[in-house]
């Protein structure tokens, strides 16, 4: 050792300190128990015990979010300086969780990925099975409840099939060294249990920048542009997540992932000379105060973007400055859970989210609605949509024609042999949607909207002939869309991004399979609603909400 190198010191990355907010509650006593050997305490956690647990998580958080968020979207109504559109969609989104508490009907109809990420000290004794367990439990959750199948097995490289399991699901399971004041002595496995939906995961970006960006004006110009660029896809408002640095691009993505679920919320806020990991709370305020700026709001103008913002800063590699961004959007979906020798714990979830909705009319949340009757010919309901301007928020009766990505691509390939549009996207607007399971007694499954640009590349072809002359999904298009629809006479309306419970329970009356059955939550459906909300965001002359709030600032620093 030369006299220039430093003594060598152990830090975590990650050093988190003690939580001392999560509240638990008991799931089973079953299953554990602890073992005297060597002078030394184990616990001892049967295969059991973690499918019931993995069971119990996933139940939980398809239904219920935590007390803090529900809190947050409370403040939203409440404030006088929100926009009508930011209350009236934090409203939805309180009906939504009140409606999703009574374990019928989950939150979100992408009930997502399955994520796991566990830790164990060294004296958790299992029997080593512990994914096969914890898949089991998963596996139980979504054949049982009424949940949505979304997981593609590639049967070869091209060609795709539904598991119809929900599995795989992605779980990673890691040592923990026990050795943390913060964590006590005794063993202990602890797990971080997520439910990740298309929408918010197609939102996690890896930008790869270097040092020039660690300057106040540079990084605040770059995430001026790049939290524009998140839209509205992801179903804000949104938990942001910003991460800069990393030892490497997937660390620095698994910590945005991590940050996101304010799993990290116990980092120190200040750095060292050792290396490890802080959180900004400072910049965190400003990034925070850039987002209610941007005009976006809650999906439809308004202040409420973001609920709020984590910034972790890490150590890099000097040639690499890789910068991380991530959301968790309204469908909030994370539970911690721990086994300890006094049992199985998870995380206790609001069990009573109705008690955060105030006494309130839709009159009083948001400007004008106008009524649209779809039970017209196309051309009468393109008529009234023409004389509204953008942002003007409808409520739409009538039926409508639900078709996503896979029945699209299936009519495009009869366009292009030279058969003609089907009749029922000439008649109906089209609403871009999959549905969750239909549980007994109800007319649908939870039915909220998917991503309108993953549908994006059809629409002039479809429009051409015919066709999606009013579409009807959640986020932003693309400027091809909105050309297609000034040149077309089209319309593209936005519907809230989140509340798919509500939707089934309130606004969905019948649903019924057109065409393609057997692509199951994929095919083309009729399905008739009742007082479904929508905003107009593109219009027949060009108008796009988004087009208004999609500019950077060109003066901006942070301090």
């Amino acid at each position: 050792m030369t006299s220039s190198t430093p003594p060598f010191e152990y830090t975590d990355v990650l050093p988190k300190g003690q939580d001392t907010e999560t509240e638990y509650r008991l799931v089973t006593s079953d299953g554990v128990s602890v073992v005297e050997a060597a002078g030394r305490r184990f616990l001892e956690v049967s295969q059991e015990a973690l499918t019931t647990l993995a069971r119990t998580a996933i139940t939980d958080i398809q239904h219920l979010l935590r007390t803090s968020h529900l809190q947050q979207l409370r403040s939203i109504v409440d404030d006088p300086e929100a926009s009508g559109n930011d209350r009236f969609v934090a409203m939805d989104l309180l009906r939504n969780a009140a409606i999703s508490a009574g374990g019928v009907l989950p939150m979100c109809q992408d009930t997502g990925t399955a994520i796991t990420i566990g830790k164990r000290t060294e004296g958790v004794l299992t029997g080593g099975a512990d994914e096969e367990a914890i898949s089991r439990g998963i596996f139980e959750a979504y054949r049982d409840l009424n949940l949505r199948y979304s997981q593609m097995a590639p049967v070869n490289f091209w060609e795709e099939r539904n598991t119809g399991t929900n599995l795989p699901a992605q779980i990673e399971l890691y040592h923990k060294d026990g050795t943390d004041p913060a964590d006590g002595t005794d063993p202990s496995y602890e797990f971080l249990f997520m439910a990740k939906g298309g929408g918010s995961a197609n939102k996690t970006f890896l930008y790869q920048e270097t040092k020039a960006v660690l300057n106040p004006k540079r990084l605040a110009k770059f995430l001026d542009e790049k939290l524009r660029g998140l839209g509205t896809a992801a179903c804000p408002p949104y938990h942001l997540a910003i991460v800069v640095g990393g030892m490497s691009a997937e660390y620095n993505l698994k910590v945005a992932k991590l940050a996101s679920a304010r799993d990290l919320d116990t980092l120190p806020t200040e750095g060292s000379p050792l290396g490890h990991g802080f959180r900004d709370t400072d910049l965190e305020e400003q990034v925070l105060e850039m987002t209610r700026q941007f005009g976006i709001g809650a999906q439809f103008g308004g202040k409420y973007f973001c609920h709020d913002v984590r910034v972790i800063r890490l150590p890099r590699h000097g040639a690499s400055c890789p910068v991380g961004i991530a959301v968790s959007c309204s469908a909030d979906r994370q539970a911690k859970a721990k086994i300890t020798a006094d049992g199985v714990f998870i995380e206790q979830l609001e069990r009573d989210p109705a008690r955060f909705l105030p006494e309130v009319t839709d009159e009083d949340l948001s400007d004008e609605v106008v009524p649209v009757d779809l039970n017209r010919p196309m051309d009468e309901i393109r008529e009234q949509l023409s004389q509204l301007p953008v942002k003007t928020r409808l409520s739409l009766t009538g039926p409508l024609v639900v078709a996503r990505d896979i029945a699209h691509s299936k009519i495009a390939e009869r366009l292009e042999a030279g058969e003609e549009m089907p009749q029922y996207l000439r008649d109906h607007p089209v609403y871009y949607a999959g549905p969750a399971k239909t549980p007994d007694g109800y007319a649908s499954g939870s039915f909220g909207p998917t991503t309108a640009g993953r549908m994006d590349s059809y629409v002039s072809q479809f429009q051409a002939a015919g066709g999606s002359m009013v579409m009807l999904a959640k986020g932003n298009r693309s400027k091809q869309v909105t050309e297609s629809c000034r040149q077309q006479g089209g319309f593209y309306l936005g519907s809230i991004g989140g509340p798919a419970a509500r939707l089934a329970q309130d606004c969905i009356t019948s649903v019924e399979v057109l065409e393609y059955a057997e692509l199951g939550m994929e095919a083309v459906w009729k399905i008739e609603v009742e007082d479904f909300p929508a905003f107009i965001v593109i219009d027949d002359k060009g108008g796009d909400f988004f087009a208004e709030t999609s500019e950077p600032v060109l003066q901006i620093s942070f301090r």
